[in-house]
């Protein structure tokens, strides 16, 4: 029987009964648990602020995260602990944000709103469609390939780009690699970013990025904040315009310039928070707690220690 921690009891109704795991639960802020835990789910909401204390648990030997990201996560633990992510899960949640967002700055819903608020009715206002828009995805991973899925019935045109260039797939002919960007981006009317953060994504969205794009075109980045450099987002606001679920700091101070500057649109980092995420979370953590507690390998690791079939660390 192996001991899994859940992080809080609703989690620990909503999963119910795996064969091979006894589930117990806690969450890293709280003090260590009576038992001796072996695979800790790590709390959906800032689990990155105590996840250190896991490595004071020396049974631990896998996290899993109810996140695709894992950005701050594996520096802090020791190599002994698996981390798996939440491949996946938030792919379709984040992917209707990521058009919601498009939409609603392409058509002007922000002004509608301000101007419904002052009871005012403008007169006609014509505002870019996303139809027959020359659209960018940068980053064509799981959850690029559902922003597709949703781009290409509104008659969007759409080039993705990746790491590296390869075969494309049946939404896309051909995936191109980063290294083409430069080019890429000057005949780009709109740019959705959902790249994982990374030493080499870190502030990939820069002066150089945006100074490429012609006058007026849309930046959506439903990745990580720190994937834009805020400053070259300020410097661009206005000539460009952005549509932001991310932002760098997070949370956005009251009174920080983004909350102002032009032709910018903000939400609160909502991308996976819709009712899709808690059915989709259960199924991940059954179907991972059944693999561990049938002495299987997980799925989904992203670092660290692997785990062999007769429950201890690999190599």
């Amino acid at each position: 029987m192996v001991f899994a921690a859940l992080p809080d009891p609703s989690w620990l109704a909503d999963v119910g009964p795996v064969p091979g795991i006894d589930a117990v639960v806690w969450d890293p802020k709280d003090p260590a648990p009576r038992v001796p835990v072996e695979v800790v789910v790590a709390p959906y909401i800032g689990a990155a602020r105590h996840i250190a204390n896991v490595a004071t648990l020396p049974g631990v030997r896998l996290v899993q995260l109810l996140t695709a990201g894992f950005d701050g996560i594996l520096e802090q633990l020791p190599s002994r602990i698996a981390v798996a992510n939440a491949a996946g899960l938030h792919d379709d949640s984040t992917a209707e944000l990521a058009v919601a967002l498009t939409l609603a700055a392409q058509r002007g819903i922000p002004d509608i709103v301000r101007d419904q608020g002052r009871g005012h009715w403008p007169g006609p206002i014509w505002r870019p469609s996303l139809a027959d828009r020359r659209v960018l995805l940068v980053g064509y991973g799981s959850v690029g390939r559902a922003i597709v899925r949703r781009l290409l019935p509104f008659g969007a045109e759409v080039t993705a780009v990746a790491s590296r260039p390869r075969p494309g797939d049946d939404l896309v002919e051909l995936v191109r690699g980063v290294e083409e960007l430069p080019i890429l981006l000057r005949d780009s009317e709109i740019v959705i970013v959902v790249v994982p953060l990374r030493s080499q994504t870190y502030r990939l969205v820069d002066d150089a990025f945006l100074a490429a794009l012609p006058d007026d075109a849309l930046v959506v980045n439903v990745a990580r904040g720190p994937v834009a450099d805020t400053d070259a987002i300020l410097r661009q606001a206005g000539r460009l315009r952005f549509a932001l679920d991310v932002t760098d700091p997070e949370p956005l101070p009251p009174g920080h310039p983004l909350w102002s500057a032009p032709g910018v649109l903000i939400s609160p980092h909502v991308g996976g928070l819709s009712s899709a995420m808690r059915p989709r979370a259960l199924r991940l953590l059954r179907d991972q707690l059944g693999r561990v507690g049938a002495g299987d390998e997980p799925v989904n690791i992203v670092g660290h220690g692997r785990l062999g079939e007769d429950g201890r660390d690999g190599p």
